[in-house]
């Protein structure tokens, strides 16, 4: 229950259109796909599979945000608007991310084991962004608009365009 109420009180910190806790908790997909992802991947780990991507596969159809429950995702996570998320199996989603609508955080190919980005805590992904492969996001980088990220980007960084370059790194952002 605190893990709820910590993601819907994070949604309407974030979000300025946001009116009241009651509107987040029935009208954000975000709230919902979150929701449904913990009990998919508490599925997921006790190897109920087929469950479990039910489960997801229902979520996906109810909100538009496809989460495989394998994913592991960290505490205060934002999708705005949502529609067209995916985060695929491997992923890895820090603390304190922030999605827009059409990011893709998938793979590349039929790799095994890990094959999803790893993204760090305080990164913000902006709309249409697709991340791919097995490749690591550091703390606080901003990842702009419909960029295509294909190699590492370390902390501090502002990443954009197709293929991802670094238009910007900040030196000892502290960040709290």
């Amino acid at each position: 229950m605190k893990y709820f109420i910590e993601n819907v009180k994070n949604v309407m910190e974030k979000d300025p259109a946001s009116r009241n806790f009651l509107e987040v908790i029935l009208l954000y997909p975000s709230i919902h796909s979150i929701v449904i992802y913990k009990f998919a991947h508490f599925l997921y780990l006790k190897k109920l599979l087929f469950l479990a991507r039910l489960v997801s596969q229902t979520g996906r159809f109810l909100t538009g945000i496809e989460i495989h429950p394998g994913a592991q995702i960290g505490r205060r996570l934002f999708i705005d608007h949502g529609m067209g998320v995916v985060i695929g199996e491997t992923a890895i989603v820090g603390d304190d991310v922030t999605i827009f609508h059409g990011v893709t955080l998938g793979g590349t190919g039929k790799e095994k084991g890990k094959r999803h980005p790893t993204i760090g805590n305080n990164v913000f992904i902006g709309a249409g962004a697709k991340i791919l492969g097995n490749v690591y996001i550091g703390d606080n980088c901003k990842i702009g608009s419909n960029a295509v990220v294909l190699r590492d980007i370390p902390a501090n960084c502002t990443a954009v365009g197709i293929p991802a370059k670094i238009v910007r790194q900040r030196e000892n952002l502290n960040i709290v």
